[in-house]
C-alpha cells in the first residue's frame, strides 16, 4: 500500500518453498517455534541503514506468507503529523488515561509515538511501553524509556502492565487495550497517579467509553463507570484520508476532553449526550469528526466526496454546493 492504496510491484512471483524459506530466514529459533505452534506471529524486523518493519507472518491455503509495514526511522513530531494542540496538552497531563482510537492502519501507533516523543523531550520521566511488536525505537532524552515487547520481553499486555506498576513509571504506554485484565489494570494505573496512553479499535469517543465498560461483567460495570469517569483525560479518534491533490494522506482527528460535564455523563450512563457536548466544547479543545472533516474541506485538503463518505451526520456539510471539491 502506498498512502492507503494497493500498488503492484515489479518483483516476479516466488514459489511457495522459496517464499517460506525467505520468511523463515528472518526468524530466530524461538520465533520459528512460536510460529509453528500458533501459526501466527507478529515481529519487528530491522534492516540496518535501510528501514524497519512491523511484520505479521501467517499461513494462507497452507502457504507461509507475511505482511510488512514500513516504520519511519525517526519518530514524527506532533507538528509533522498535524495533531491538534489539544493532543499535546493531553500528553502533558501528569496522570489519567488518554486513548487514541480508530480503525487498523489509521496511524494510532504513530500518534502515540509522537506523544511519547514530546514527553521525552520536555519532562524527566520514566516511561514504560508495552508493545506487540516494538515499532518506533526511542532514544532517551530527558526521560528514561523502557520498551517491552510481547513474546520477547513479557508474555502478555495484562501481565506486563501489572508488573509495570512496580517499575516506578510516570508514564505507561499500552499498545492495545485488548481484554478485561488489561483495561482493568490500565484504569487502576491511571487512578494511582500514572499517565496511561493506550489505543483501542473503536471509531469514536462514545463507543470507546462504552467498549471499556461493556467488557466487564454487569455486576462490575457501575464501579468501572465511576473509574472511567474519574480517570479518563481524553480520547483522540482518528482517520487517515486521501489528500485532494492525490499526494498522500491527511489526518482527521476527533477530540474529546474530559470536563465535569463529560464525567457526569459517563457516571449517569448518558453517553449518547457526549457528541452534543463535543459540538459545543470547541473552546475547551474538543471537536467532532464531522467538524474536522468540514475544516479539511474548507482548507481544500480533502474533497467533499471524501468527507461525506466518512461523515456521521451530513448536516455539517449542508452549506456546501454539489460542485464544491
Amino acid at each position: 500500500r502506498v498512502h492507503g492504496q494497493l500498488v503492484r510491484t515489479d518483483f516476479p512471483p516466488m514459489e511457495q518453498e522459496e517464499l517460506a524459506q525467505t520468511i523463515y530466514d528472518l526468524l530466530t529459533p524461538a520465533q520459528e517455534e512460536l510460529f509453528e505452534r500458533d501459526l501466527e506471529l507478529d515481529i519487528s524486523h530491522d534492516v540496518p541503514g535501510v528501514a524497519r518493519f512491523r511484520v505479521n507472518i501467517h499461513r494462507q491455503r497452507g502457504s507461509v506468507e507475511a505482511s510488512f509495514r514500513l516504520i519511519p526511522e525517526s519518530v514524527p513530531s506532533a507538528d509533522q503529523l498535524g495533531l491538534p494542540e489539544t493532543v499535546r496538552r493531553l500528553a502533558r497531563r501528569p496522570n489519567g488515561l488518554v486513548l487514541v482510537t480508530g480503525p487498523t492502519g489509521m496511524g494510532k501507533t504513530t500518534t502515540l509515538a509522537a506523544m511519547v516523543d514530546l514527553i521525552n523531550h520536555e519532562r524527566e520521566c520514566i516511561i514504560v511501553t508495552i508493545e506487540d511488536p516494538i515499532e518506533f525505537v526511542f532514544a532517551n532524552d530527558r526521560s528514561v524509556i523502557k520498551q517491552r515487547e510481547i513474546g520477547a520481553d513479557t508474555h502478555s499486555f495484562g501481565q506486563a502492565l501489572k508488573h509495570a506498576l512496580r517499575q516506578d513509571p510516570n508514564v505507561i504506554v499500552v499498545g492495545e487495550l485488548r481484554d478485561l485484565e488489561t483495561i482493568g489494570t490500565a484504569l487502576t494505573a491511571a487512578e494511582t497517579g500514572h499517565l496511561v496512553l493506550a489505543t483501542l479499535h473503536t471509531p469514536d469517543a462514545p463507543q470507546t467509553i462504552e467498549r471499556m465498560i461493556d467488557v466487564f461483567p454487569p455486576h462490575q460495570q457501575q464501579q468501572v463507570r465511576l473509574q472511567v469517569s474519574e480517570c479518563l483525560q481524553g480520547v483522540v479518534s482518528q482517520l487517515l484520508l486521501p489528500r485532494a491533490d492525490g499526494e498522500g494522506r491527511v489526518l482527521a482527528a476527533e477530540v474529546l476532553v474530559s470536563t465535569p460535564g463529560i464525567r457526569n455523563m459517563i457516571r449517569e450512563q448518558q453517553i449518547e449526550q457526549i457528541p452534543t457536548a463535543m459540538q459545543t466544547g470547541g473552546k475547551l479543545g474538543m471537536r467532532t469528526m464531522d467538524r474536522c472533516l468540514r475544516v479539511l474541506v474548507e482548507e481544500g485538503r480533502i474533497t467533499l466526496e471524501t468527507a461525506l463518505a466518512k461523515a456521521r451526520n451530513g448536516d455539517e456539510f449542508s452549506t456546501f454546493t454539489g460542485d464544491k471539491k
